[in-house]
């Protein structure tokens, strides 16, 4: 039976009127995607100036290469507002592209040597350069080409009157802040106990192109020359392959606590590492990285979800959240859909929806080593070979078939339809979510399945990728954004340039002391 933290709290926010408040949700998202040329290669060229300066735009900027764009949208309440502006964005972008397209999928193709992968070059302030030194330094830790890998980003947040009246029906000891953060850190440990459900209804990467590898070995099979795949795989970005770091499985960060978060966090950035030790921090001049510890920053913790806050200008993530609490978390298992132009489908934070509030309210104790290294396992098992028709995920070291667990989370997961089609009003949440449920039985309506299928079809993962971005290029280009909206986007490049200009016409004080003064 389904357990929850209030035994009254569901009931309470069930009804028509009283549901009104999750109206208050606010949703965001965040879209990487590569440059590539015609020829599908990674693009060797600068962020295009008509873009904008990406250290001050709000909306359009890179992650981690030159060449790997991120877009990212305003927090919005209204449900539709997130897809429809990163619409508009590559709208916008795809004019500025000339010869340029971006990559449909999560993983890249024809990218070269690590050497060849540019780091993003933010300018000149101090900011910039941290940006740059710390970009260099994941390179010279992970591998450049890992930091190609693209994904999309759900940033989520309940609204202050649900807090209140959650905190009525709880009455709970302690201040507002720290009730907040607690139960957000609940759905944070929920989440990684059934996150697995993510990879497998939208895991969109089940095969790479061998150049990926850089020569090494892997258990991949070869679906045709130059593509290897996993037959029953559903994200390999997610996987040992892809967007993973087994050097920080030591680390041992803790989401039972606030307090437990940030400590862990803050002595990793503060411990040294006898590797990153021996690369060194500096060679001259040149910053190669930020320091030599077990982190650079607290970013570089790799998690499929995060509790973040908004911090003041030049504050750490961590010690922000030591004092202002927990503002929204971070999802961040979503493959990009190479099926869909803008890589996000409309139901996927329909379901995050869901999946989001019912980690809230269900019972959530602390997560002990034991139950950390079974979540770990599970959500492996879901990205490798999670549409195997008799794979087992492990439930208390206890081998469980996974197919009746999904169901089972399905059913618990029904309050929460009720509920957000209560506060929005129609089926929309319902009718998704039984949708999305065939696919626990189908698994070839998965985007994994699908594209693995028309990987086939096309002779190859590349050529597949690279004929969904072309098709995707021509349409952004044939959808004509209104006066309004190319307005605003060219006035926010105009904005974001003379920004950086104010910036980089300041006094900047030696480097090194900036460095310090983050740290201290």
């Amino acid at each position: 039976m389904l357990k929850f933290t209030c035994c009254d709290a569901v009931e309470q926010f069930s009804g028509r009127a009283q549901a009104q408040v999750l109206r208050g949700i606010t949703r965001g998202y965040e879209r990487e995607c590569l440059r590539v040329n015609a020829e599908g290669q990674l693009a060797k060229t600068p962020h295009p100036a008509a873009l904008g300066a990406k250290l001050t735009h709000p909306w359009i900027t890179t992650d981690y290469a030159e060449a790997l764009l991120e877009f990212i949208t305003p927090p919005s309440q209204d449900p539709q507002f997130p897809l429809s502006f990163l619409r508009d964005i590559h709208r916008f972008t795809a004019r500025q592209l000339k010869d340029e397209v971006m990559w449909a999928g999560s993983m890249p193709c024809v990218v070269g040597d690590d050497k060849d992968i540019a780091i993003a070059n933010y300018g000149t302030t101090n900011s910039a350069k941290m940006k740059a030194v710390y970009r260099e330094g994941l390179g010279l830790r992970y591998g450049r080409h890992m930091q190609t890998i693209a994904g999309a980003h759900y940033n989520w947040s309940l609204p202050e009157t649900f807090w209140v009246a959650l905190r009525d029906c709880c009455s709970p000891e302690g201040s507002m802040q720290d009730f907040v953060s607690d139960r957000y850190f609940g759905l944070i440990r929920n989440f990684m106990r059934y996150g697995w459900l993510i990879p497998y209804l939208f895991g969109a990467s089940p095969a790479i192109c061998k150049s990926f590898l850089q020569g090494r070995s892997s258990d991949l099979q070869e679906l045709v020359p130059g593509t290897l795949y996993r037959s029953y795989a559903t994200s390999l970005r997610m996987s040992d392959l892809g967007y993973q770091n087994r050097a920080q499985d030591q680390l041992h960060v803790s989401f039972n606590s606030l307090e437990e978060y940030t400590r862990a966090l803050e002595a990793a950035i503060r411990t040294p590492d006898p590797f990153y030790e021996a690369l060194g921090v500096r060679d001259g001049d040149h910053w190669k990285q930020l320091n030599a510890n077990l982190l650079q920053i607290e970013n570089e913790f790799y998690a499929g979800i995060r509790p973040k806050r908004v911090a003041k200008a030049g504050e750490r993530p961590a010690l922000a959240l030591k004092k202002y609490g927990v503002e929204y978390v971070e999802v961040r298992l979503f493959d990009l859909n190479p099926f869909v132009d803008i890589g996000i489908a409309p139901e996927q934070s329909v379901f995050a929806d869901v999946l989001l509030l019912m980690c809230m309210f269900r019972d959530s104790p602390p997560i002990t080593a034991r139950e950390q290294g079974e979540n770990d396992e599970n959500k492996a098992r879901i990205v490798n070979h999670g549409r195997q028709p008799d794979l087992n995920l492990l439930v208390h070291n206890r081998e469980q078939p996974m197919r009746p667990i999904a169901h089972a989370l399905f059913d618990d997961m029904q309050p929460f339809v009720e509920m957000l089609d209560a506060a929005y009003g129609g089926n929309t949440y319902a009718a998704t979510m039984k949708s999305l449920r065939e696919r626990v039985d189908r698994p070839d309506l998965t985007p994994s399945a699908r594209v693995l299928a028309a990987a086939r079809e096309h002779n190859g993962y590349f050529k597949y990728a690279m004929a969904q971005s072309r098709e995707h290029h021509a349409g952004f280009l044939a959808q004509l954004l209104d006066a309004r909206t190319d307005a605003t986007f060219a006035n926010s490049v105009q904005e974001s340039i003379a920004e950086l200009r104010h910036l980089e016409a300041l006094p900047q004080r030696r480097f090194e002391d900036h460095v310090a003064a983050y740290y201290a």
